[in-house]
């Protein structure tokens, strides 16, 4: 079934991407009428990026609860993600919240990893480099560390920007950890391949 609920959330998700992104870029005439107009883009921008986490989280927990999973979900799916963090980096970098370097690891090992997938599953070895418990922790590291460097203001003594910025770090450590994890585990396939 092409456009069952899962389907649906993750092209929602991805057309969330735009939306989040182009808030940043808005004339700040536009929110002329609050206080302090560069609060309420982060707090737009960072509402619709947590909409847009909410519904990546909701498809992966409506497929497996009631059966929805299809091929086209399980290739937009992962997509998804990886355009709406990358697209979240790129701003985050311009707007001067987290480091290239930090960006470059993270949108690198996503490419990496989504090849050495690709790869795997064309040799029918996908199972090798099935998701693992550490890819979710990082997952969930960075997306935390994104939605708190998109808002950015403290909310009451909890400095948003400096855990976010903890959390990002953390996260891009835990990136070159999982990506290890995946290259040894398909490390003697690409040895056999090669001889």
């Amino acid at each position: 079934m092409f456009w069952n609920i899962p389907n649906i959330l993750t092209v929602l998700r991805i057309s969330l991407i735009p939306v989040f992104v182009s808030i940043f870029y808005l004339p700040h005439d536009i929110f002329a009428l609050g206080i302090q107009p560069t609060h309420t883009l982060n707090l737009i921008a960072a509402s619709v990026f947590g909409l847009a986490a909410f519904t990546d989280w909701l498809d992966g927990y409506w497929a497996r609860k009631y059966n929805q999973t299809s091929a086209f979900g399980a290739f937009l799916d992962p997509v998804a993600d990886k355009l709406m963090v990358a697209a979240a980096l790129i701003v985050l970098v311009e707007f001067d919240r987290v480091g290239a370097v930090v960006s470059l690891i993270i949108i690198g090992r996503e490419i990496a990893i989504s090849a050495l997938r690709e790869w795997m599953a064309s040799i029918g070895k996908s199972s090798n480099v099935a998701v693992a418990m550490i890819g979710k922790i990082k997952t969930a590291a960075q997306m935390l560390a994104i939605l708190l460097l998109l808002y950015f203001d403290h909310i009451g003594s909890f400095n948003t920007a400096l855990v976010g910025t903890l959390l990002i770090y953390v996260a891009a450590i835990l990136t070159l950890i999982s990506m290890t994890y995946y290259l040894r585990a398909a490390w003697p396939i690409i040895k056999d391949s090669y001889q």
